[in-house]
């Protein structure tokens, strides 16, 4: 026969100051800060700042990935502040990660602003401005506020709903997985857990389709029923996601309402105690339809998320599906697990925790082996994983994790003691075979010494037994005690730091993965030095003389690696035109023990120049510049100056 525990109830105080903890942290960490940006502009046609003969047909903007836009995801602004857009704004020639939108004709002279806003492939929205001019630059252009991507208390409330969902569909697959594979003696206790698992996911849900719309948008919660909004979002892939998500939970409710009729059925049919009570097990259809109803949840999360884009999709996806139902089962069990242990007045065998404990165990390779894919997938390279934040907070989910599995190993220990101190111990049973017969019609008196004999020997047996029973019942009865106190304990640290995992995993998710950023800030400078034109130097010169001062601007053109040409003009004292007897000019690059490069400038009346200065390699480079006004009177000054790849 199974020794059991009765534990006492947690009491409803104490589990309303534990869950309004947990939401604060939720609430703490969520919106601790913006969500990253996960994609970013790798070419824009025109280029940033510059100057074009004559006015464009449309504006072209490519991306480091795919990205989902809005008729207004383009607004072309003109100097008086007026949009020149001719039409809506459209992905270029079926390539997802180019839009483009066209420009109205006979455009002014001027500079131009390009606001724009964009949904990255793993739906976070990005957005920024860039000018350009045509002509000459204007002396005004139009004024664009430099508001975040996200309006602040949407995106709080984007966290609080996304957090609330991960631990809802733990609560959830975890509660359920539970009840039908560990198959406690009593699942009354994990009903109210259950329920408020499917309850706080819909609700949840709901709110991010709401939520959604403001998101992208960067406007405040005011606007959560906008109809246009909520049309935006109901076409979009993550508005498809919620609504599939919506429908596979209107099915699980009719799963559960079924499995909780089917338990309380056997529940009401006829019992049977002690050794030779079996738990039922669910029919394979049960578990058929549990498993596909488990993996379409986290289907929903995975097609809006990180494994939605970068490499490797199909098989990114598949490996966020079976992380985030590895998390359920493991930590949605741990709080079913505790539950049960706290809550439950019936009697919880050693068997399903013991069964709980071979879950959680392939639980955690599924985690372990999937977890590893994607950290090579998120990060690319070694150096990401301290040199960008998705890296850092990778790291702090592994500490965690350690500690997650110190604890639970703890756990699986106490419960491997647990089972074997509870393994049924079968006794034979002595029987006297002449008794019977011998209690008819023939009860000489050999038979009532017999039955004497037999009498006493029982009694002296008991007597034996009486001696010895306080002690062994005392040894036997505290021994579970202690193995299922320790069990308790264990469990209720694996929580403790499971919570932890979850709120660092969510805030893992909204994180600009490490090879993204990389790719980012690889594409940002490719994109800077493509439009890069040229590099302005002024540089102010005082030779101690009279009329001995001035400035003398330097361009380089176009500042990059290769053959770049050098003007060299001097503005006097009144800010005009003035002519030097001489200037020099050098560059180097100490760090690579290149130079001084003489730029070999020439008069060419009214300023010196050259078309032939080749600087090798990029980097920053010493320019010095020496500026002699007469014969006998010079002075040097240096700068700085950045050549690009």
């Amino acid at each position: 026969m199974h020794r059991v525990l009765r534990v006492l109830r947690v009491s409803a105080p104490r589990r309303a100051v534990a869950l309004v903890a947990l939401l604060g942290a939720l609430f703490v960490l969520g919106g601790a800060g913006p969500v990253s940006a996960h994609s970013a502009v790798r070419e824009t046609t025109p280029g940033e700042g510059t100057v074009l003969k004559s006015a464009p047909k449309q504006v072209t903007m490519t991306f480091t990935e795919s990205v989902g836009i809005t008729d207004d995801s383009l607004r072309v602004l003109s100097p008086e502040n007026r949009r020149v857009n001719a039409g809506d704004t459209e992905h270029a020639s079926g390539r997802s990660d180019t839009v483009r939108v066209p420009l109205d004709g006979g455009l002014a002279d001027g500079t131009y602003t390009v606001a724009w806003r964009v949904v990255s492939a793993d739906s976070h929205p990005i957005s920024g401005a860039f000018t350009f001019s045509i002509g000459k630059p204007s002396e005004t252009m139009a004024s664009v506020s430099a508001e975040p991507a996200v309006n602040p208390a949407s995106g709080a409330l984007y966290d609080i709903a996304r957090y609330a969902a991960y631990a809802a569909v733990a609560l959830l697959i975890g509660a359920a997985t539970f009840v039908l594979v560990c198959r406690p003696d009593s699942a009354e206790p994990l009903r109210g857990l259950v329920r408020a698992g499917w309850w706080v996911l819909v609700a949840s849900t709901a709110a991010l389709l709401l939520i959604r719309g403001p998101y992208e948008r960067g406007t405040g919660p005011s606007t959560l029923l906008d109809p246009e909004l909520i049309e935006n979002t109901l076409t979009s892939r993550p508005g498809w996601a919620l609504l599939a998500r919506l429908a596979l939970l209107a099915g699980a409710a009719v799963f559960l309402v079924r499995l909780g009729r089917g338990a309380a059925a056997e529940t009401e049919g006829p019992e049977t105690d002690g050794p030779e009570k079996e738990q039922v097990r669910p029919k394979p259809v049960v578990l058929a339809v549990g498993g596909v109803l488990a993996v379409g949840l986290a289907v929903t999360w995975a097609a809006a998320e990180h494994a939605s884009a970068g490499i490797q999709v199909p098989l990114a996806m598949t490996s966020s599906v079976l992380h985030l139902l590895a998390m359920a089962v493991w930590l949605g069990g741990l709080a079913a697990l505790l539950t049960t242990l706290h809550r439950s007045e019936a009697l919880i065998p050693a068997a399903s925790v013991a069964r709980f404990s071979r879950l959680a165990f392939a639980s955690v390779v599924v985690l372990v082996l999937t977890g590893v894919y994607q950290s090579w997938r998120g990060l690319g390279s070694w150096d990401a994983v301290f040199d960008t934040s998705y890296g850092r907070i990778l790291v702090a989910k592994v500490c965690a994790v350690v500690l997650l599995l110190a604890a639970a190993g703890f756990s699986r220990r106490w419960t491997g003691r647990l089972t074997d101190a509870e393994e049924p111990l079968r006794v034979p049973v002595l029987e006297t075979v002449g008794a019977r017969a011998g209690g008819g019609a023939d009860s000489g008196p050999g038979a009532g010494s017999s039955s004497g004999d037999t009498a006493e020997s029982t009694s002296a047996a008991a007597g034996d037994g009486s001696e010895d029973k306080p002690e062994n019942e005392s040894e036997q009865a505290s021994a579970p005690g202690v193995r299922r106190g320790a069990l308790r304990r264990s469990v209720l640290a694996e929580v403790v730091v499971g919570v932890v995992v979850l709120v660092i995993t969510t805030v893992l998710t909204g994180t600009q993965p490490g090879r993204a950023e990389i790719e980012t800030a690889a594409a940002e400078e490719t994109a800077a030095a493509g439009q890069r034109t040229a590099s302005t130097t002024l540089i102010p010169f005082d030779v101690g003389t009279p009329g001995g001062q001035g400035k003398v601007q330097i361009v380089l053109e176009p500042g990059r690696v290769g053959e770049n040409t050098v003007e060299a003009v001097v503005i006097g004292p009144d800010g005009g035109i003035a002519t030097v007897p001489e200037i020099r000019l050098s560059f180097t690059l100490a760090s690579q023990k290149i130079g001084p490069i003489d730029a070999g400038l020439t008069n060419k009346g009214g300023y010196w120049g050259t078309s032939s200065l080749n600087l090798p390699i990029p980097g920053t480079w010493t320019m010095k510049v020496t500026v002699r006004t007469s014969d006998i009177d010079q002075v040097s000054e240096t700068r700085r100056v950045k050549i690009l790849r």
